[in-house]
């Protein structure tokens, strides 16, 4: 009888405590479901995140030899530090005849300024000789007027008369004589006027030479286009370049931000300002705070090398997603921590 009862007891136990861990069960179903649906009411979640930065890589402008390489794979660099020098010989030479060139040129200027100078001087003189040539005509004209009168009433001889008309015909002949030869000094003086306008145009041109030439020297001088890390290096010392060889890249300072990929369902609840609560896997007990700041103007898919064409019939609808820049509110100790690549999860906070 005793062990009868004591299972009973057992049993009415067994049937008090079951109930009990269903309701626990229950109930905390009721609160997880309960804090998922405030939550959920209020966040908008994805792990497709990663942080992003500004890489800018180094190309080189011109190409030559390496002479020398002045930083580290890693290292940290300032605007404008100079970080690889070409071997600029040949660079130097190409400016040096460059100068030299326009040197030649000047020295033309020189001379046709001279030539101008002569020219215009004999344009002078052609004048004032056009100017003489004209009285002698005048006087010559007046003598022939007076001969033709006085030949008439036989007060000269006639042989007067047309020695006299012999000299106004040659004063005349002298006139137009001395005026083309004004004219062909005049169009001397413009011609070698035209002259030194093209000397000067090739002054000019050869000074395009000289700028020319000391922008390829400059570039045979590589520095750091901003300030931040060096990596990727790809350049070594007595390595033959060519223009437009990426050498190395530099990751920007302060360029930090993360791109995030919602579900196109997901926007209609995100805007720009909104707060976003950051996690990095890297750093999962970090918390970060950031920003919504603005949206792709397409989806990741139509940036992609083949993006996808639905008028070919193999139509399947997919939920694409969108690219979201978030800028990240953190302190400068962690973001020294960061880099460009790292996976994230981000959670963005909005008004229900």
């Amino acid at each position: 009888m005793a062990k009868g009862t004591e299972h009973e007891k057992t049993e009415k136990k067994s049937n008090k405590v079951m109930p009990i861990i269903l309701g626990l069960l229950l109930l905390g179903g009721i609160v997880f479901g309960v804090k998922e649906y405030l939550y959920y009411g209020t966040h908008e979640d994805t792990d497709d995140a990663q942080i992003d930065g500004n890489i800018s890589p180094v190309v080189a402008r011109v190409g030559g030899y390496v002479d020398t390489i002045m930083f580290e794979e890693n290292q940290h660099v300032t605007q404008g530090q100079p970080l690889v020098k070409l071997d600029d010989r040949d660079y130097k030479v190409k400016l040096e005849q460059a100068l030299s060139t326009q040197k030649l040129a000047s020295a033309s200027v020189g001379v046709s300024e001279s030539q101008i100078f002569a020219t215009s001087a004999n344009a002078a003189t052609a004048k004032a000789n056009v100017e003489t040539a004209r009285i002698k005509l005048q006087q010559a004209q007046r003598d022939y007027d007076r001969y033709a009168n006085l030949v008439k009433d036989g007060s000269v001889t006639k042989q007067a008369f047309e020695q006299a008309q012999v000299t106004r015909d040659a004063a005349q002949a002298a006139l137009l004589a001395s005026q083309e030869q004004y004219k062909a000094a005049q169009e001397q003086v413009s011609g070698t006027k035209n002259q030194l306008n093209v000397t000067n145009t090739g002054v000019t041109q050869k000074q395009g030479d000289i700028d020319f030439a000391k922008l390829q020297l400059s570039y045979t001088n590589i520095t750091a286009p901003s300030s931040g890390i060096v990596s990727k290096k790809n350049v070594q010392k007595g390595q033959l370049v060519q223009a437009g060889q990426t050498l190395f890249s530099v990751v920007e300072d302060n360029s930090l931000f993360i791109t995030a990929n919602f579900k196109e369902t997901q926007l209609n609840n995100l805007r720009s300002g909104e707060k976003v609560e950051i996690e990095v896997d890297a750093f999962p007990d970090t918390k970060i705070d950031g920003t919504v700041y603005n949206f792709s103007p397409a989806t990741g898919a139509k940036f992609s090398l083949l993006p996808p064409d639905n008028a070919t019939g193999n139509y399947v609808k997919v939920v694409q997603r969108v690219p979201v820049k978030i800028k990240i509110n953190a302190s400068k100790e962690i973001m020294d921590k960061l880099r460009p690549g790292m996976s994230v999860k981000v959670s963005v906070i909005y008004k229900g």
